[in-house]
């Protein structure tokens, strides 16, 4: 076995390697989340702050404002109107507009998961 063509074929290849592999990372850098522009807003400046994602964190000190209204009442409120009243709340999209969202298996009583039907909450779980 000649060692020396085996030493260059393995050098050959390194170059190329490390070219792919630094092209991927570049393209996945691309793609790290950016901050989104809130409607109206002007496009020569940046967002103060990003706009909530689809689920809602556990809680915050100043607590869940929705937990004075009862479940019942996010029905038939638009999207937008929920999340507002969710503001502090643990939640999450489960289903919107017949398309079923993923969630975890664990159960959390405190978490509210929504189902949005033509930008409408049509029902709400718990858990």
């Amino acid at each position: 076995m000649d060692t020396t063509r085996i030493a260059t074929h393995c050098g050959d290849r390194l170059p190329r390697h490390s070219l792919a592999c630094l092209a991927i990372g570049l393209l996945l850098a691309g793609c790290a989340a950016q901050p989104v522009q809130p409607a109206g807003a002007p496009a020569d400046k940046p967002a103060a702050t990003p706009m909530p994602g689809p689920q809602g964190a556990r809680g915050t000190p100043e607590g869940c404002q929705a937990d004075k209204l009862g479940d019942s009442s996010l029905i038939g409120k638009t999207e937008a109107e929920a999340i507002a009243l969710l503001q502090g709340c643990a939640w999450r999209i489960g289903e919107r507009d017949g398309q079923q969202y993923p969630g975890t298996m664990d159960y959390n009583p405190q978490r509210r998961t929504l189902g949005i039907t033509s930008g409408k909450v049509a029902w709400v779980r718990r858990g």
